[in-house]
Order: C-alpha cells, then sequence, then structure tokens
C-alpha cells in the first residue's frame, strides 16, 4: 500500500530532468553573467602573470553561458557538458588548486582561515560539477528538451 502512495506521487522523468537540468544550469548562467558584467573579483583571483584579465573573463563568461544554456534547455547536451567539465578542469587546476596552498600576502592574518574554506569549497564544488558534467554525456533527455522536440519535429 506505502509503495503504491510512493509510486503515484513520484513525479515523472520528464519533469524531474527539467528540474535537474535547470537548477544544474543556474550556477554556470550566473557566473556567466558575472564574468560579463561584475568580474573584478574574478579577475582578482586570475593568476599575476597572466596580461589583459578582462578578455579571458569575458571568453570564459560566454563559455558559461552557452554550455549552462545548452544544458538547461536540452540543446546539444553531450556538447554544452563537454564545453562545462572542459572549463572545469582548467579552473580547477590553474585557479582553486593553487590558491589552496597561496593566501594572498595583502590579506590580514584573521582572515586566512576564511580564504582556506572558500578555496576548498571552489575546488570540491568544482569536482561534484565536473561529476554531474559526465552524467550528463550519456544522460537521456526527456521530453522538455530541444534536441528531443527537434528530433520529433524532423520524424513527422
Amino acid at each position: 500500500m506505502v509503495k503504491q502512495i510512493l509510486r503515484k506521487l513520484r513525479p515523472k522523468y520528464e519533469i524531474t530532468d527539467v528540474v535537474f537540468r535547470g537548477l544544474f544550469s543556474l550556477i554556470f548562467i550566473g557566473l556567466g553573467f558575472e564574468h560579463l558584467f561584475a568580474d573584478e573579483i574574478i579577475q582578482s583571483m586570475m593568476p599575476e602573470w597572466l596580461p589583459f584579465k578582462r578578455l579571458p573573463s569575458i571568453m570564459a563568461g560566454l563559455v558559461l553561458l552557452a554550455g549552462g544554456a545548452s544544458v538547461m534547455f536540452g540543446f546539444k547536451t553531450r556538447q554544452g557538458a563537454l564545453l562545462l567539465g572542459t572549463f572545469l578542469v582548467v579552473v580547477t587546476l590553474s585557479v582553486h588548486a593553487p590558491a589552496m596552498t597561496a593566501i594572498p600576502q595583502d590579506l590580514h592574518t584573521d582572515w586566512h582561515w576564511l580564504w582556506d574554506v572558500y578555496q576548498r569549497s571552489n575546488f570540491v564544488k568544482n569536482l561534484c560539477l565536473l561529476g554531474v558534467c559526465f552524467h550528463l554525456i550519456n544522460h537521456k533527455l526527456g521530453k522538455y528538451s530541444l534536441d528531443v522536440w527537434l528530433r520529433d519535429k524532423r520524424s513527422l
């Protein structure tokens, strides 16, 4: 009896797929806009040797928006996941991993603990997001995705 009730309450795959893709994409779309319109903190985290920090920030913002929108709308999801996964690997290895061992010299010693927590959190968050990207490479899209809609439209 309980199993029957739970089965009826369980949301349909098509709905959970849309919610899954939408929630996953939000962080990338939000960060994409941040890279384009308010990237002062992001630029301060970039390596010192990197010239013209605004240009890579804009490029990263476009990558994040393209990949995030691709996954959110279910359009070329595999390519979007690969794009986001590649971005995560590059940023994790070039920004967050080194930052876990190097505290900015101008940061007051009272705040070193916060820097450590921030960098470790971002490192682990990126690994978790990378895991989702791996999943999305072979993910079965529900009927509420552009790829499925386009496929069904072509078969008519």
